[in-house]
């Protein structure tokens, strides 16, 4: 179930749009009614650090993979994941990436050709480009392909996967060491940080914590599932000033298919959702269809937290504006 808590941070293509999916609905304790849906939009651009560092290699670093890693240039990198690729725009080194992961579609990236399918990376692929770096996730697979660009003599780094708001700094540094600018990794998550208390400072604080659901929808394929501890979700809800209605209902797994029983005990007043997910099971007027839903405080009031999908889950530079949108969602008509 790690891995796929990790793949949900950065499912389908995504494209940094922030939305609000509120409507019509009666209103709860935790909540004052919702009466029309709209729109918050974040343009889909990381913002790079305003001086470029210049990498000083080269650099012994630790590998999440229990290694130690030489890195002697860093010229041509490849980021494995959306949320790596962002570290390495955000720290200014953007214009040395060759290839990109299918999540990150920020723009600044989004050029970029495409290494993996299905989030699993192509050797063959990533080879033809001739990297000198690359950067991975222990969540990166498949195994076999990790080994062969490894065989090849590529040095890769690997990463934690981000579980909560706690590895904002940790990933930061750990992608900065590994190019060679360290200062820059200080320097970035400092900032991160401090937006990130800046938005927690802001959030209403009401007279009792709503209780928020983390529900992970795809219609599509008929995956219906409610976030429990270790879903990726709690520490950001938390911020937002909200109890994880699934894991104060006693669901220890990371995930636990949807049902009837499962929502009532969560009983949450507000359901968080990816973006695509919502989609998928046709917007709210499919969600309170899902049975259970309807019957809680969030289905009857129409409560729903939208983010997109690549962006939710990632903990990276961007996690003040993730967490800003959900503050903004959820206390939309005001806290007390």
């Amino acid at each position: 179930m790690r891995r796929l808590r990790t793949r949900l941070a950065g499912a389908l293509l995504a494209v940094l749009t922030l939305t609000t999916a509120t409507a019509c609905g009666g209103s709860t304790a935790a909540a004052p009614a919702r009466k029309t849906a709209a729109a918050a939009t974040t343009a889909n651009r990381v913002e790079p650090l305003a001086d470029t560092p210049t990498p000083r290699l080269p650099v012994t670093v630790p590998s999440a993979d229990g290694k130690k890693v030489t890195v002697e240039r860093a010229e041509r990198i490849v980021p494995l994941s959306g949320s790596l690729s962002e570290i390495v725009f955000t720290l200014g080194l953007g214009d040395r990436v060759v290839a990109r992961d299918i999540t990150a579609t920020f723009q600044q990236a989004a050029k970029l050709p495409v290494v993996t399918r299905n989030h699993d990376v192509s050797a063959e692929s990533l080879l033809s480009l001739k990297p000198d770096l690359v950067l991975a996730e222990t969540t990166t697979g498949p195994a076999e392909a990790v080994d062969q660009i490894r065989a090849a003599g590529i040095p890769i780094v690997v990463v934690d996967p981000a579980q909560d708001l706690d590895d904002v700094g940790p990933r930061i540094r750990a992608v900065a060491d590994a190019l060679g600018v360290p200062a820059a990794g200080e320097e970035l998550t400092e900032r991160s940080e401090q937006r990130i208390a800046a938005v927690r400072e802001d959030v209403p604080h009401e007279r009792e914590k709503p209780r928020v659901a983390f529900l992970y929808l795809r219609g599509s394929a008929s995956v219906y599932l409610i976030g429990g501890r270790g879903s990726g979700a709690t520490s950001l809800i938390e911020a937002a000033g909200a109890l994880d209605a699934g894991a104060e209902s006693g669901l220890d797994k990371d995930f636990t298919a949807i049902t009837s029983e499962a929502l009532v005990k969560a009983a949450p007043d507000a359901i968080l959702v990816m973006s695509k997910g919502l989609e998928s099971v046709g917007g709210i007027d499919g969600l309170v269809e899902i049975p259970g839903v309807a019957q809680t405080p969030a289905g009857m009031d129409r409560r729903v937290v939208s983010v997109e999908d690549g962006v939710l889950l990632t903990y990276g530079p961007r996690t003040d504006q993730v967490l800003k949108s959900v503050v903004a969602q959820l206390y939309k008509d005001g806290g007390e």
